[in-house]
């Protein structure tokens, strides 16, 4: 056990030493590269040492991304928690995280970040949640990734689906970002752990992609249960919500979270 100790001690050392070896190295760049590459050794230096290197049990067993057993949990699942975080204001815009880029306009970096798109843009998130740390911070809030929960997943799926949300809405907290959770389900039986690792009271976001035009009474089923289980305070809603819809609404139309990169 020493002796693997030390092994890490010295593995974590090589690799801190060539990311100050790279940070000397472009000391003669823009002071903008300089920034990106400190914060990159920054966020390196709170994960540990993960890449580049064969790593036996016990070290695997001491990697916060292996584990990913850091944060406070709720439910039967063990979700981790996002802790509700107050809105200062309910005039806000979004932005996708498709049209996020580093060193963005001050425009931009007003906006919330939405994960209202396609999974495929951003499940790295999970995998490698410290490699968009830098990008991420010169925005106002995140919402948490609406990683998908169709009704025709198997349920497993679907757990797994708001799991990566909850522990990736941790993490960033944790890094003292501002993020508010999204929302998702699928049918009644996801009601067993879908709202889970979000606590009472909380700001949280739903989109109503794809649930305008078939899925409108599943939608409200839904809907109404979270509205019950978590009695949120503010609801930020993506798209033009139903008329049904209750609670204090703060609307966000398609068309202005996609302007904003033009």
């Amino acid at each position: 056990m020493h002796n693997s100790k030390n092994a890490l001690k010295s593995c974590y050392q090589q690799q801190s030493n060539a990311f100050v070896s790279r940070i000397c190295y472009t000391s003669r760049s823009s002071k903008n590269r300089i920034a990106y590459l400190f914060f990159k050794f920054y966020f390196f230096l709170r994960q540990g040492p993960l890449k580049g290197y064969a790593m036996n049990s016990i070290q695997m067993r001491m990697s916060s991304l292996f584990m990913r057993n850091t944060f406070k949990t709720q439910g039967f699942f063990e979700f981790p928690i996002i802790k509700k975080q107050s809105l200062p204001s309910n005039n806000i815009n979004l932005i996708s995280y498709s049209d996020t880029r580093l060193f963005d306009t001050d425009e931009n970096k007003r906006c919330g970040v939405h994960y209202f798109i396609d999974d495929y843009r951003f499940n790295s998130i999970y995998n490698n949640p410290e490699r968009t740390l830098n990008k991420l911070s010169q925005y106002n809030f995140l919402l948490s990734p609406d990683y998908s929960t169709y009704s025709d997943m198997n349920i497993w799926r679907q757990i797994e689906s708001v799991a990566h949300s909850r522990w990736v809405g941790a993490y960033w907290q944790d890094y003292g970002f501002t993020v508010y959770p999204t929302v998702t389900w699928s049918d009644k039986r996801s009601f067993n752990f879908c709202f889970n690792g979000i606590e009472q009271k909380s700001t949280v976001a739903v989109g109503m992609i794809g649930c305008k035009r078939n899925y409108k009474k599943e939608f409200l089923y839904g809907y109404d249960a979270m509205l019950e289980y978590i009695s949120p305070e503010n609801i930020i809603c993506y798209g033009p919500p139903f008329q049904e819809m209750t609670g204090n609404l703060i609307v966000v139309n398609y068309s202005d979270s996609r302007k904003r990169r033009k």
